[in-house]
């Protein structure tokens, strides 16, 4: 981290996680949009499920947190729980796509 403002008082330290969760919450929203755009794009279920992508996400969002700072693990887990989710929602939308009308 390059720079972390030191609070002076618990309402500090409360409004300094209430503004990363704004922005947690914004980054999340965002990826999820594109998350809806990449499901355009895919042909079968297995390119939803994405396997190998998941893995490739998951390594690279650990090393992301060890350099960081973060607990790798809490990391880890924090995207499994991501990603698990938005691959549901883009399997919902390729099955969408996948019935007759």
């Amino acid at each position: 981290m390059d720079f972390i403002y030191q609070c002076q008082s618990l309402d500090e330290v409360r409004e300094q996680i209430d503004r990363i969760d704004q922005a947690l919450v914004a980054l999340i929203a965002e990826r999820g949009l594109y998350v809806e755009q990449a499901a355009a794009f895919k042909n079968s279920t297995a390119e939803v499920e994405g396997g190998k992508r998941v893995d490739q996400v998951i390594r690279r969002v650990t090393r992301l947190a060890g350099e960081l700072g973060a607990d790798p693990e809490l990391t880890a887990a924090v995207y499994r729980t991501m990603i698990g989710h938005f691959v549901a929602s883009e399997m919902k939308l390729y099955q969408g796509r996948q019935t007759p009308l």
